[in-house]
């Protein structure tokens, strides 16, 4: 996949690959540009963290940093390697239905649980009646005001299943930024050992 973060005075673009089973592992490892390539991230359960080639050192993401940018994009740490779980640290509200982009949806009002290590108050999401596809979140700091938008589109049949393929997260107030993530290809139930989500396994992505 390949992430292309938009500035008022240049673009920078990412190629990664990513790995995940489950919720619980996950690895993303950056191919290009030649920079950044070989850096790569972990997740085990709760714990994250990042391999830097350049230093040849693992750096343990805390919590606090979930909410941080993820490599100066307009995602976040959690964003990318999804610390935090849908189903377990929110509870979930529908408040009814909504028209995005001509599709009928529902709206769903997702609130974090007390002990959930997540600084939004509130998220929005719309997902489409008739394939359940999200279309559209809108993400809502503890003053209760709007920072982001994440537009889900292009949706195509990848791996058997019709998947949004284009993703943008732009900050509310800064509409000169935005960062998007294109899927070129994606396969779905294919083994994976446990044992490949492993410390060692993103030191050894090629350089």
């Amino acid at each position: 996949m390949e992430m292309t973060i938009h500035r008022s005075r240049w673009t920078r673009s990412l190629s990664m690959e990513y790995w995940s089973k489950g919720d619980s592992l996950s690895v993303i490892y950056i191919t290009a540009p030649p920079r950044e390539r070989g850096t790569a991230f972990l997740k085990r359960g709760t714990e994250v963290w990042q391999w830097q080639p350049a230093i040849e050192r693992i750096i343990k993401i805390p919590p606090s940093m979930m909410s941080q940018s993820w490599m100066g994009s307009d995602f976040t740490n959690d964003d990318l390697v999804k610390e935090a779980s849908i189903v377990d640290d929110y509870t979930h509200t529908l408040l009814g239905d909504s028209t995005i982009r001509g599709h009928e949806c529902h709206l769903i009002q997702m609130v974090p649980r007390p002990a959930a290590p997540i600084v939004w108050s509130k998220v929005l999401v719309w997902i489409e009646k008739d394939r359940y596809i999200e279309l559209r979140a809108e993400y809502y700091n503890e003053q209760n005001e709007q920072e982001n938008t994440l537009t889900l589109s292009d949706i195509k049949q990848m791996g058997g299943r019709e998947i949004p393929t284009r993703w943008t997260m732009s900050p509310a107030n800064e509409p000169q930024k935005s960062t998007t993530m294109r899927y070129e290809s994606m396969e779905f139930n294919t083994p994976i050992r446990d044992s490949f989500f492993a410390q060692r396994t993103i030191k050894r992505m090629p350089r």
